[in-house]
């Protein structure tokens, strides 16, 4: 929801205060922990370019990941305005400030395009590169939810366009790091299809929990075209080509990183899990923190796969070597 909870109460005749905590609301601040999706991209070329971390480099790093988060909430700003009609459909959303009508219009569309412009300038001192993908994060955000293309209302594509923000984030830690080079296509596209895994199982959740597809494409038009049994079918897919592109990377650069194959596929696993949970946190992943067995397996995850992008372990590559004659294309 954000800064402070909303109801129909609220609505009537509201304070200046309240609008003004609405408008604050509707930047998801608490929707930054997503940009947790940053960090890969810092650590990534730390570990293979051996970059030394000084003072210059960490004040990149903090100033690139507040314009993103600039840049985030501006997405959020556009979302909650253009999704007031719809969100008054949905059980919890409809008391979204924006849904409850605490949001000005013209100012709403102002504050969009300020955060917009602070985020874009702020990433200007670190690199050009930073702002040409922060530009196109926020471009992404408009095809998702402005008409006539609004993505989100498009099966598969509100999925594919919602969750490319994902290597978009790898990118940009990457831009605060160094601008002499760019990630692995594997890597990006692992990054992708990972957070298609994600994004699908939040539809799957969401569509689940309706449990009326009538009600459900009134509130979002591509559940319409959906069924329990196609999403699901889309989460293997995500899920099976996030894992083989992960493997074509640690293939080609980091052998080491087979070790956490476990650990990932538990984390999926768990997520897969919560899915089917009522209410679930896999609705409204601000939240997720809240699962302790998800977050201890993410944690675990993450401190396995930072430990073996600086440290080899002796025999991995030995025991995964070629064993069969590797003969060169014709």
């Amino acid at each position: 929801m954000g800064l402070q909870q909303f109801d129909k109460a609220s609505a009537v005749n509201p304070s200046l205060k309240t609008r003004l905590l609405a408008h604050l609301a509707i930047c998801r601040i608490d929707h930054w922990t997503k940009n947790v999706f940053i960090l890969p991209g810092i650590l990534i070329p730390l570990s293979f370019l051996h970059i030394p971390i000084t003072s210059e480099l960490t004040w990149n790093i903090v100033i690139g990941t507040l314009a993103a988060c600039l840049i985030a909430s501006s997405n959020y700003v556009i979302n909650e305005m253009l999704d007031a009609p719809f969100d008054r459909l949905h059980p919890t959303k409809c008391t979204r400030p924006a849904a409850l009508g605490l949001i000005n219009t013209p100012l709403g569309y102002v504050q969009w395009l300020g955060l917009m412009a602070v985020g874009l300038a702020m990433a200007a001192t670190v690199s050009k590169p930073l702002v040409w993908t922060l530009a196109v994060l926020w471009v992404m955000g408009c095809l998702y939810n402005i008409p006539p293309i609004r993505t989100k209302d498009l099966p598969y594509l509100d999925v594919l366009s919602e969750s490319v923000n994902n290597p978009l984030r790898m990118l940009a830690g990457w831009y605060m790091v160094t601008t002499t080079s760019i990630p692995p296509a594997s890597l990006l596209t692992s990054y992708w299809m990972v957070g298609c895994y994600f994004m699908a199982l939040k539809r799957f959740s969401e569509f689940r929990e309706i449990a009326d597809q009538g009600r459900a494409s009134a509130y979002r038009k591509s559940f319409g075209y959906y069924t329990e049994r196609s999403l699901l079918v889309s989460v293997t897919f995500y899920g099976a080509a996030a894992m083989l592109f992960f493997g074509a990377f640690l293939i080609r650069y980091r052998m080491a990183l087979v070790l956490t194959f476990p650990l990932v596929a538990l984390v999926m696993a768990i997520y897969f899990h919560l899915a089917f949970e009522p209410n679930s946190a896999v609705q409204n992943p601000e939240y997720l923190y809240k699962q302790k067995g998800l977050m201890a397996a993410v944690i675990v995850c993450a401190l396995a796969m930072g430990a073996l992008m600086f440290y080899d372990v002796p025999g991995v590559s030995r025991v995964f070597s070629a064993t069969l004659p590797i003969e060169p294309l014709p």
